[in-house]
């Protein structure tokens, strides 16, 4: 489990990038061996990603993971 402070910019971010790359959770999910129902819950906020499935998440979506947990202006 994330940090709580970490856990809103998660949520924010990661439908960015999903949206950003024209991908969906269904491809997220069929990437990291997934339920679709785990993603949303990740993008919905109401569970989240361990530090290792975390990296693997960036690593799909090939971005740094602190691009995905933080604002990229670091406020």
């Amino acid at each position: 489990m994330l940090p709580d402070g970490l856990q809103i910019f998660l949520k924010q971010i990661l439908k960015a990038v999903l949206a950003e790359q024209n991908k969906t959770g269904k491809w997220l999910a069929e990437q990291l061996g997934k339920s679709t129902c785990t993603i949303s819950k990740w993008c919905k906020n109401s569970a989240q990603p361990d530090l290792k499935t975390l990296s693997l998440i960036a690593q799909c979506l090939n971005v740094k993971v602190a691009d995905i947990i933080i604002e990229p202006n670091g406020e």
